[in-house]
């Protein structure tokens, strides 16, 4: 299991940060007619429960916003991902249908309220993952984005440099069908659905559906050994 060290800025702004974490081998590949079904549940969910204005207001999401403030950043000018998916869920825009692997990230985050960093795990540099605070002179492409401002929100740093936050992951370590190591980590900055049970959801939907092995899962407290 990768190592997580987390920046006592955050800790300080956000003393409830934990962090999910799930590593798995997998097979990724196009999303099964199963899965985009549970999709377009948890879709209907959101669009049956809340209203457009309301949404920032789930725990997990309100919590993350709450962050990025703390630390100079608009939340509302950079958008936590999983308060962009559900924005786009309610306002008809529909979500996009990618990868199993992408998908089954999606699906926790719409569930969970929780903003979710997918990555590669073959691709990250190390052993370490540090959280930190985004400066302005970090070099930073977001996927679908291209260069995003990432100063004032937490990063993930590996030994190369920044690679996911809770608006954006990174290009260079985003999943793809060559996917074999999935390393997802759940940014659980106020609690929600419960972390635990967020962590053994994906790994049960990684096993269904991405053909997981080797699955791996802890809980990361700051300040505490897992």
């Amino acid at each position: 299991m990768i190592h997580i060290n987390i920046d006592p800025r955050i800790v300080k702004s956000c003393p409830e940060t934990r962090i999910g974490l799930i590593r798995a081998t997998v097979v990724n590949g196009p999303t099964s007619d199963e899965l985009w079904a549970e999709i377009e549940a948890a879709a209907q969910e959101i669009r049956d429960q809340y209203e457009l204005l309301a949404i920032n207001q789930r725990p997990g999401i309100a919590a993350t916003r709450r962050l990025y403030k703390s630390l100079g950043k608009d939340p509302s000018r950079y958008r936590v991902a999983s308060e962009a998916l559900c924005r786009r869920i309610i306002r008809g825009l529909g979500i996009y249908r990618l990868t199993t692997l992408i998908d089954v990230v999606n699906l926790v985050s719409i569930k969970s309220g929780y903003p979710i960093s997918g990555l590669d795990g073959d691709r990250i540099v190390g052993d370490t993952l540090t959280m930190d605070v985004g400066t302005a002179n970090d070099v930073y492409n977001g996927i679908g984005r291209g260069l995003l401002n990432i100063e004032g929100m937490p990063v993930y740093r590996d030994a190369s440099g920044p690679i996911a936050t809770p608006t954006s992951d990174e290009e260079r370590t985003k999943f793809t069908e060559a996917t074999t190591t999935a390393q997802i980590n759940i940014n659980a900055f106020g609690p929600e659905m419960p972390l635990e049970q967020a962590v053994e959801w994906t790994a049960t939907l990684l096993k269904r559906y991405a053909h997981a092995t080797h699955v791996e899962t802890a809980i990361h407290v700051p300040n505490q050994i897992d």
